[in-house]
């Protein structure tokens, strides 16, 4: 019989509480098992705490309204600490401060957490977790091993409904057995699934999906090879200059994620005004962001704030650009292309696998956009996850082409820039762009040379984030703004000469309307 294999070992920590996390092979497994090792208590001691908790619960009054409070969660989560801390140390004074401290944690998971599941949502390199139900152990994404199961298992159906049910109140949200389906988000953002039995057959469920804790920029996709830095230039020049792009991709192949590194290339003197069902982009506050979210409707059915209600809203707040969660209906992709023809640049998400499969998607139920909208768009930016090797890649960029069909109606081509090749693992150049760098020169009156220039500029300055790892969304964004506004003071950082007297237009122009 082999052994066990130890693949990595590593240390978390959950509000003071350590755990060692080792994840490893196990014979008769078919998957990975992520172990977690963490303090146990004896049973007096889980008396103690039992009493304890009831009496800091009674002591700090906890209402209503602040379980429901977003921003006084983690106050909460504070203070229930420090009152846990105090009574431990009254009821076991002999206690070293330290071990205090863990059971403090420990209690605090249990009273206004998810109980083990912390450490889970407390560690990095952990993408999703899955409760299927209280048979089975729960599973966990990693980043470098996919799927695993965890040696962490919730001991009754009840509990799991208990957690969902605590996550839902936070947001007004309530899962019953009338209202079987929710879904919800945690105080850090991590956006949540819940089912109950029997429509789940095996038992109760609980899904996150973790918010990147440390958004990805655009220095650790070019660092990974999930964009090239030319791709990543040309990117740049277009957002600058305002052409409208929608990021296509499977799920989980990293669509949000560069969605929000791209967003450090609009210029700080533009009003942008996003709109999400859950709030997943993190672009740095000091740009001139206003963040959009859904609501669900009450138990009662009022209430409801749409994806619709929120873009048709948005227009009325003078946007100089807008992001788009995600395109699903035919009535919202109708008022963001409508955003387009009113001079708005508009950036947003789509599910599709390929730029072509993204075109018929548009143009078909039930998206189903007229060709006439559809030509304000110039660019589609593919990604792809690999399973097999479990990486993430630009698969294509690739720019809307209208034409004539001859009948008066307008044809949407496709042309294809650059395209990742999976033997190579690189993304080539395919084709000369067109209509993307003629409509920059069209509004700008720049010509071939200089933004030739202007793109071998951009290089060596993504070249140099990459070089120097300036890789937080806030630097990244605070140097591309202070470029736009005072270029001779980066292009002198990165060692780029300029001729005396060369001027560039750094400052995005205004379409006329």
């Amino acid at each position: 019989m082999s052994r066990e294999e130890v693949l990595q070992k590593y240390k978390i920590e959950a509000d003071g509480v350590s755990g060692d996390i080792t994840i490893m092979k196990v014979p008769d497994e078919f998957t990975l098992v992520y172990q977690l090792k963490y303090p146990k208590l004896e049973p007096t001691t889980q008396a103690v705490l039992r009493a304890i908790r009831e009496k800091v619960i009674s002591e700090m009054n906890i209402s209503p309204v602040e379980i429901m409070n977003i921003m006084e969660i983690e106050k909460l989560k504070k203070g229930f600490i420090e009152k846990s801390l105090k009574l431990i140390g009254e009821e076991l004074p002999h206690m070293p401060k330290n071990k205090q401290k863990i059971l403090a944690g420990i209690l605090t998971h249990k009273s206004v957490g998810i109980g083990l599941l912390e450490f889970l949502l407390h560690d990095p390199n952990i993408e999703e977790i899955a409760v299927n139900s209280s048979k089975e152990p729960a599973w966990a994404y990693h980043v470098k091993f996919g799927w695993i199961k965890t040696n962490i298992s919730l001991p009754s159906e009840s509990e799991i409904y208990n957690y969902a049910a605590l996550i839902g109140r936070r947001v007004g949200s309530q899962i019953t057995n009338l209202n079987p389906l929710m879904d919800a988000y945690l105080t850090s953002g991590d956006r949540s699934n819940a089912t109950l039995f029997p429509i789940s057959t095996k038992g109760n469920t609980l899904t996150i999906r973790k918010f990147a804790r440390r958004p990805w920029t655009i220095t650790d996709f070019i660092k990974n090879k999930t964009i090239s830095v030319e791709v990543a230039a040309f990117l740049w020049l277009s957002i600058q200059y305002e052409m409208n792009i929608l990021i296509a991709g499977g799920t989980a192949s990293g669509k949000t994620s560069m969605l929000n590194a791209l967003s450090c290339f609009i210029p700080p003197n533009h009003r942008i005004i996003s709109i999400e069902e859950t709030r997943e982009l993190q672009i740095p506050d000091f740009l001139h962001w206003v963040p959009l979210t859904t609501r669900p409707p009450n138990p009662e059915g009022k209430g409801e704030v749409t994806m619709l209600q929120l873009m048709i809203n948005a227009l009325r707040m003078r946007p100089d650009r807008v992001i788009f969660g995600e395109i699903r209906r035919e009535k919202e992709a109708e008022v963001l292309f409508e955003a387009i023809h009113t001079g708005h640049s508009v950036y947003s998400t789509l599910h599709a696998n390929t730029s072509e499969e993204t075109l018929r998607r548009l143009t078909n139920p039930p998206i189903d956009i007229p060709s006439a909208l559809l030509g304000s768009l110039q660019l589609v930016l593919v990604m792809h996850r690999d399973r097999r090797k479990e990486i993430r890649r630009v698969l294509e960029l690739s720019e809307l082409m209208p034409s004539s069909s001859g009948r008066n109606e307008l044809k949407m081509e496709l042309n294809t820039i650059y395209n990742w090749i999976p033997s190579k693992d690189s993304i080539m150049a395919l084709n000369e762009s067109t209509r993307v760098l003629n409509d920059i020169k069209l509004y700008t009156g720049m010509g071939d040379q200089e933004l030739k220039k202007d793109l071998a500029e951009k290089i060596k300055i993504l070249d140099w984030f990459v070089k120097n790892e300036i890789n937080d969304i806030y630097k990244v964004a605070k140097i591309i703004s202070e470029y736009y506004v005072k270029p001779g003071n980066i292009t002198k950082r990165v060692g780029i000469r300029r001729k005396a007297g060369e001027v560039k237009a750094k400052k995005s122009f205004n379409k006329e309307k």
